[in-house]
């Protein structure tokens, strides 16, 4: 099974930290088998926030794992600790995937991972981190940024999508979309999302839309229009929009629009049916119409995403 290391010490961000063990860490042999080996790397006990976390192993020990996070950590005007900063260059050397979530993407610049890369992190860190790693191309207008061996996130909840996003890569959509059920997290959001200063994700039941989001998914099939989601929700298209707006960052149809692609990933990759009849189950009711839109959304073809997928 892969291994999944979690780089851990003093000041590390707490709410990154519990992102990342309960995605990665947590027991949901339940819906997938086998899961993550997952572990904590550190150099001895470390303080976060008001808690004490005891490591697993030895920060040398990221080099024998698949994948390397590194959460958050809070003192961002100071370097990041020599040790750390070379665990994690030595891991990504040793051929591991290495993934920042808020401003671990400090780390990962000391560590030299970003030069020549495309990356992120919160956006009130965004032009400190470029003028301290000037070889970096920071980008603060995105959710997170993939390149393959290395990724970063951006603030707090786009945490949670890079998780989602190493989940969905490793074990596939419908995987993803299980584990982010069970954590009650809305839909997934694509990394080239733009970061929305004052909005954290909703918390369940803490929004007006609360409600429409299961409706609506549980509807792809059905040719939805913007007036009839304002119906479910029992409010107007302009005051939907400006809660839709403030929620997910885009409008309701483009939202619409990307679950529809979502669900065509996941019958893609999880049935045998053809794209006439996946086209129809995600409401968008011919093979001509589904081929153009996933193309144009994902870059390839249905037919050469399931391939792909598949091989």
């Amino acid at each position: 099974m892969p291994a999944v290391a979690l780089a851990v010490t003093d000041g590390m961000l707490h709410y990154e930290l519990s992102v990342a063990i309960e995605v990665f860490g947590a027991d949901v042999t339940h819906i997938v088998d086998p899961w993550y080996d997952f572990f904590l790397c550190g150099s001895g006990p470390v303080q976060v926030g008001r808690f004490r976390v005891e490591p697993d192993r030895g920060l040398d020990h990221l080099a024998h794992a698949d994948t390397v996070i590194v959460p958050g950590w809070a003192d961002t005007g100071s370097e990041p600790p020599a040790d750390l900063v070379e665990a994690v260059r030595a891991a990504h050397a040793a051929g591991a995937r290495v993934a920042s979530l808020c401003t671990g993407a400090f780390v990962l610049g000391a560590a030299g991972l970003l030069d020549g890369r495309r990356a992120t992190t919160h956006w009130a860190h965004t032009q400190d981190l470029a003028r301290r790693h000037p070889a970096a191309r920071v980008d603060p207008d995105v959710l997170y940024v993939d390149n393959g061996d290395v990724l970063t996130a951006a603030g707090k909840a786009a945490a949670m999508d890079l998780c989602l996003h190493l989940v969905r890569l490793d074990h596939g959509s419908a995987v993803a979309n299980k584990i982010a059920r069970r954590l009650v997290v809305p839909p997934h959001r694509e990394g080239g999302q733009a970061q929305f200063i004052a909005t954290p994700v909703p918390a369940p039941g803490n929004h007006p839309l609360d409600e429409l989001f299961p409706w609506t998914l549980e509807r792809l099939d059905q040719p939805l229009s913007v007036e009839d989601l304002a119906r479910q929700a029992r409010m107007s298209t302009r005051h939907l929009g400006r809660h839709f707006k403030h929620l997910t960052g885009t409008t309701p149809l483009r939202w619409l629009h990307t679950q529809r692609i979502r669900r065509a990933q996941e019958l893609l990759e999880t049935t045998d049916a053809t794209v006439d009849t996946i086209a129809v189950a995600v409401g968008m009711g011919t093979a001509t119409t589904l081929r153009r839109h996933f193309h144009r959304s994902v870059g390839v073809p249905p037919d050469t995403y399931r391939r792909t997928f598949r091989a």
